[in-house]
């Protein structure tokens, strides 16, 4: 059961909770199955066929084939597990994480080695900044 959390309003954010956690479950034991070789080949083979052995909700499983990060996370993907899409994929942590923001690899990289996203604007939503939804005064 949903409970209305503070922390749902941080832009950007999604706490991977224990409601997260049951929502992904089965999402995420798929990601850990590609840890073994043998599974990441059958995923590679025939992608739709191995989630299919999978019990994944639909747009789960769309999320998986687009390569979806944010969605796959909204639907309760824990990034800790959804890496092993990417490193089955051949990706770095920072690759995934620039495709995550829409930058590249090195602008993402970029932007960490310069201390990250700026926090003006962006800590709860209602605040004054760009990442923000307009104030209802």
């Amino acid at each position: 059961m949903a409970l209305d959390k503070e922390f749902k309003d941080i832009p950007g954010t999604i706490v991977f909770d224990a409601e997260q956690s049951r929502k992904g479950y089965w999402l995420n034991q798929f990601c850990m199955s590609l840890m073994k070789a043998e599974n990441r080949a059958k995923f590679k083979a025939d992608e739709r066929a191995y989630l299919d052995g999978w019990k994944l909700t639909e747009e789960q499983k769309q999320a998986v084939l687009d390569r979806d990060l944010n969605r796959m996370m909204a639907l309760g993907g824990n990034i800790y597990f959804l890496s092993k899409i990417g490193a089955t994929d051949g990706k770095s942590f920072q690759q995934m994480a620039g495709s995550m923001t829409g930058m590249s690899e090195q602008e993402y990289r970029n932007m960490m080695i310069k201390g990250g996203r700026k926090i003006d604007g962006n800590r709860r939503i209602g605040e004054d900044g760009d990442a923000q939804r307009p104030r209802k005064d």
